[in-house]
């Protein structure tokens, strides 16, 4: 069964199916099992459902549309966009509205006619990846966040109006989105980048975070100790250290070159990684071309989630490693996204290879389950970095 979602949220629930627009949900088919749309909708909730959009790693409408359905899809996108122009120089919130509301029916069916027969040709000419099913997972999650409004507001951040340029740069944060619109296919490695107009959570300076408030009493703050260096370590199958990686590195392979700090370590050590012309670490378990005879084939990076990039030698071993370690971190995000779903916690953000959780204190007692949640990923059990604080900058150790 093909059919289309109206909207793309929970509040604006409607379906296209069968050349009929249905907006009462007793009235939707009996089960979606088996059925295809292009996108996934807040309010579709069988996991039987596929998805043109995922299959076709976030490619547009216009890219996929066959050539039978062209001239035809080029006159409907046309209106659709004239459409979307008058909403917006009407100022009209779509946060408060429903698109389906304010389109004529009678072309919302030609539009959406047209959206089936080029999610049928997707379907028609892809495969599955073998790495769906997890990105299915993940946008589902990215869904959540995109429905949820940041707790943004400039309480007990008098410093960061003392400059002229930092005031500019909190007026515009002030002013823009509070949701972060997450871009699943915005980088070539799978690294999560957000969408145009988003809130600009990763690309702002570390200072403004002291504008992000949790809506609870506290953010926790998830991420891997050297994540970057322990996936190396799980993907070559030698056994996780159980101390700080870059102390453990110096011990181990570095202290012989006389490096003991553990910033120059930590720099010595990437320029190395990520130089296959550096030979400044060799004959040690860090074997490079261990790692590129396991996983690239003929111009391919082919990462333990089943990705396949195209990347030239000189950056394979790169972009296993980005690709692996972002993998491994949305991954965990899912899985503590599961185990919060009837709790008062929620996943905040995401931001490279940190999750950031809004918990309350009367949850403070789920911290040990999270945290082992988030250690245990699929490749191995990775130390794991907590840490909480009243807003998003000032956020120190948490030891348990």
């Amino acid at each position: 069964m093909y059919f289309q979602a109206l909207d793309d949220k929970k509040t604006c629930v409607g379906i296209y199916h069968d050349g009929n627009l249905i907006f009462d949900e007793s009235k939707f088919p009996e089960s979606f099992k088996d059925s295809k749309t292009w996108r996934y909708s807040g309010f579709l909730n069988d996991d039987s459902i596929d998805y043109g959009w995922i299959l076709s790693e976030g490619a547009s409408l216009e890219r996929m549309c066959p050539k039978e359905l062209e001239e035809s899809f080029k006159k409907v996108n046309r209106k659709m966009h004239a459409f979307k122009k008058s909403f917006e120089l009407a100022k009209i919130n779509f946060n408060n509205h429903c698109f389906f509301d304010l389109v004529p029916h009678d072309f919302l069916c030609e539009f959406l006619e047209i959206k089936n027969g080029i999610t049928k040709h997707v379907f028609d000419i892809f495969d599955k990846q073998e790495y769906y099913d997890h990105l299915v997972s993940v946008e589902k999650l990215l869904y959540k966040i995109r429905y949820q409004n940041l707790n943004i507001n400039n309480d007990n951040c008098r410093g960061l109006f003392m400059s002229s340029m930092s005031r500019g740069e909190v007026q515009k944060i002030l002013k823009s989105s509070k949701r972060i619109d997450y871009n699943i296919f915005g980088t070539r490695t799978g690294r999560l980048s957000t969408y145009f107009k988003s809130f600009p959570i990763l690309t702002m300076r570390k200072e403004t975070r002291a504008l992000i408030k949790p809506h609870n009493d506290w953010f926790i703050s998830l991420d891997y100790n050297g994540a970057e260096v322990r996936t190396v370590l799980a993907l070559l199958d030698v056994e996780q250290p159980l101390g700080d990686v870059h102390n453990w590195n110096i011990q181990n392979i570095l202290k012989k070159k006389g490096i003991i700090d553990r910033e120059k370590a930590k720099t010595f050590f990437f320029s190395w990684l990520y130089n296959p012309e550096s030979k400044k670490i060799e004959n040690t378990i860090y074997n490079r071309e261990l790692l590129n005879e396991r996983y690239y084939h003929n111009g391919y990076v082919c990462t333990p989630f089943g990705r396949e990039i195209f990347v030239n030698d000189y950056k394979s071993v790169n972009y296993l490693i980005q690709s692996t370690t972002a993998d491994l971190v949305n991954e965990r995000a899912v899985a503590l996204d599961k185990f919060l779903s009837d709790k008062k916690t929620f996943i905040s953000h995401i931001v490279h290879d940190e999750v950031v959780l809004d918990m309350p204190n009367s949850e403070r007692y789920l911290i040990p389950e999270i945290k082992k949640i988030f250690s245990q990923n699929s490749l191995a059990e990775f130390k794991t970095n907590l840490r909480a604080g009243k807003d998003y900058y000032d956020i120190g150790v948490l030891n348990l």
